[in-house]
């Protein structure tokens, strides 16, 4: 269902028959996920669907299959570490790995407004090959479409993406239990501070390039030290806290996440500040975050640390049975604040 995140409401629920919705506000927020469950749900209510995972989880002749599809709208098209074919492809290719799967087949659509330059075109499609080829997955069907001037923004593309789950994974945001562990892959904030660095013409001391990678490889190896693994997520729109926020609300927990332990580069850190944003909800798209059984965190962040995609990986938190739905942040300073979901998001069009 990720690709909801891009729509939000510009009433309070419950909609009525005249409520309207407002296009491109971002996504992740209070708003969003209450326009998720009280008007999608109920139209198209399942057992796949239920989780409100990255993925569907699906019984395909005694195998077990992921799916999921995602749309990208980023602006600009063009951004330090990448670009939009990139981005689509490893944020399909995540999504699967969130699942649990091991990536196998993509499709692609691309909405392409009158005008975009073939130049730029030929280099996001050659950005989507190289990416599959760095994740080890093959595009095998797609579609384009083109719009008039005006009636899209240069480019847009939608991927979906095929996995399969081995036995014995069960990956769901409903299985994180009080005593768990909360890990992240690395420092958060990179995609979404490159985006606005771009977009808004800003130049900072240190160049900030966005961290778009293929978690694929990664997860294997988690899985490999543990196939325990309760929980993954890749925090990409509405960042970290959107993220530990759902899985709160779809397990029923709380979540208690310590300032000094989440990593942010510095440079990420100033800009934030400079810009009056919080590092907590600014989108990733190479990041992802666990939920261990602590039996099994020591061995898995061991393993995250050994792989190239988790070399800067850290234990940021713990579920408890506290507050449950609840995300609370424990300060340096040693004080408690709840770390909510947004009404909407702090920056829009971001992925």
């Amino acid at each position: 269902m990720d690709q909801l995140q891009q729509l939000n409401l510009s009433c309070p629920l419950p909609l009525g028959n005249h409520s309207r919705i407002q296009l491109a506000h971002g996504g992740g927020g209070r708003l969003t996920q209450q326009l998720i469950r009280t008007l999608f749900l109920p139209e198209f209510q399942n057992e796949w669907l239920e989780p409100l995972h990255d993925g569907a989880r699906l019984p395909v002749s005694g195998a077990t299959l992921a799916f999921t599809t995602d749309s990208y709208v980023v602006s600009p098209i063009i951004f330090p570490g990448g670009d939009i074919g990139r981005l689509a492809v490893n944020g399909t290719v995540n999504d699967l790995a969130m699942c649990g799967a091991h990536p196998l087949y993509l499709s692609a659509a691309l909405i392409i407004e009158e005008g975009l330059l073939i130049e730029t075109l030929q280099r996001v499609a050659r950005s989507m090959r190289e990416a599959a080829d760095e994740a080890g997955i093959s595009l095998v069907t797609g579609d384009t479409k083109v719009v008039d001037r005006g009636k899209g923004d240069q480019l847009f593309i939608t991927t979906s993406g095929v996995g399969l789950i081995e036995p014995g994974v069960t990956i769901d945001p409903r299985r994180a239990a009080p005593g768990d562990r909360i890990l992240v892959s690395g420092p958060i904030g990179r995609h979404g501070i490159a985006v606005l660095s771009v977009r808004d013409g800003l130049a900072f001391e240190s160049p900030i390039e966005s961290d778009t990678a293929p978690l694929g490889g990664l997860v294997e190896a988690m899985l490999a030290a543990s196939k325990e693994i309760h929980v993954l997520r890749d925090p990409t729109r509405g960042g970290v806290a959107s993220a530990l926020n759902e899985i709160a609300g779809s397990a029923h927990v709380g979540m208690r996440i310590h300032e000094a332990a989440i990593p942010i580069d510095e440079a990420v850190q100033g800009a934030c500040e400079l810009l009056g944003l919080d590092p907590l909800y600014v989108a990733n798209e190479g990041r992802l975050v666990a939920v261990v059984p602590p039996e099994d965190a020591d061995r898995v962040l061991a393993a995250m640390r050994e792989h190239p995609a988790g070399r800067e990986a850290a234990a940021i938190g713990e579920v408890t049975a506290d507050h449950p739905g609840l995300v609370v942040l424990r300060s340096r300073a040693g004080g408690d604040r709840v770390i909510d979901l947004l009404s909407g998001e702090q920056l829009p069009r971001i992925c």
